[in-house]
């Protein structure tokens, strides 16, 4: 797999993935981290519904992605990884999938502490996720489709901490 997008989006497979993100980045393969969705054949059909069929899907949970797929580049299909949640990234970051980059494009949290942009609205459990996954070297950025300028996600944590 060449990794060429993670992403945290809680909607997972949706519109700006298949519209916008795909056909940009050229990929052919999405790999969905979600352990509720791995566990529900129905979620899981639905997803699979969605996405064109000369895409190749991949469903997991955290546990079972982490132990069997490493960050690579370069290397077999262009493939986008979405989590459904920060925590989940940071969880399989920590299982030895490597993230170097992710991109946030889309929080929704009930429990909103801040908000970060009319998508991303965090919680302080991804607050503190996100200073972890920056603490252990992954740049983080903020950008719902490809054609945003990308915006440093812990700068603006940061800020909107102080």
């Amino acid at each position: 797999m060449d990794i060429a997008l993670v992403r945290v989006d809680n909607r997972l497979v949706h519109g700006q993935i298949l519209e916008a993100w795909v056909p940009y980045l050229h990929a052919s393969c999405i790999v969905v981290v979600d352990d509720q969705v791995a566990s529900d054949f129905f979620q899981e059909t639905v997803i699979r519904m969605a996405v064109p069929r000369e895409i190749q899907v991949i469903i997991s949970g955290v546990k079972e992605f982490a132990e069997a797929y490493s960050f690579t580049q370069g290397r077999g299909k262009k493939t986008i990884v979405l989590f459904s949640t920060v925590s989940a990234a940071l969880d399989v970051h920590r299982l030895g999938f490597r993230i170097a980059k992710l991109n946030i494009g889309n929080v929704y949290n009930e429990n909103c502490r801040l908000c970060c942009t009319p998508s991303v609205l965090l919680s302080d459990t991804d607050v503190s996720d996100i200073n972890s996954l920056h603490d252990e070297g992954v740049q983080i950025e903020l950008r719902r489709v490809p054609k945003e300028k990308p915006v440093d996600c812990y700068d603006i944590v940061q800020k909107l901490k102080s």
